[in-house]
């Protein structure tokens, strides 16, 4: 079994999500299952697959986030000493050198990426471009839309 970095937060919103699926989600598929079965014939009751289908995908879920939390290596980058370096869990605050623009993102696991928030997966191009490279170093990342350059202003360990 291979272990899946994951930082602490990235945890935590895990096994938030459990308990919402085990303990609020589940009550209420198999309550409208016990509804949709007192309809009568169920070869025929749209409610009823549909809620067959929803519990099939909740249990999914529940399974594969028991697995993620079985697997996880959790980073706490808080309690490390910061010397500059891009690390899992690191929060980069980088300039675009083409366009000047500043952005940041924090280097996180598959589960938690979201470029949306700027959680992005330390596997991704911009994710390994960016690891063990230091504050203040010039980056050239290859990434789908193209050649980007940056440069490392900061590296803050939060």
């Amino acid at each position: 079994m291979q272990k899946e970095p994951i930082t602490l937060n990235g945890l935590k919103k895990l096994e938030e999500e459990l308990i919402f699926l085990k303990e609020k989600k589940r009550p209420e598929i198999v309550a409208a299952i016990a509804e949709a079965r007192s309809h009568g014939d169920l070869k025929e009751n749209a409610e009823y697959h549909a809620a067959k289908e929803e519990q099939s995908h909740n249990e999914g879920r529940i399974t594969e986030i028991n697995d993620i939390i079985a697997r996880a290596n959790v980073i706490d980058v808080t309690k490390l000493n910061n010397e500059g370096k891009v690390i899992f869990g690191s929060t980069v605050y980088l300039e675009d050198l083409d366009s000047g623009e500043k952005i940041n993102y924090k280097i996180v696991g598959k589960d938690e990426a979201d470029l949306k928030q700027k959680l992005i997966f330390f596997q991704s191009p911009i994710g390994k471009g960016l690891i063990g490279k230091n504050k203040s170093d010039l980056v050239e990342i290859s990434t789908p839309s193209g050649t980007k350059n940056f440069e490392i202003k900061d590296v803050k360990y939060i």
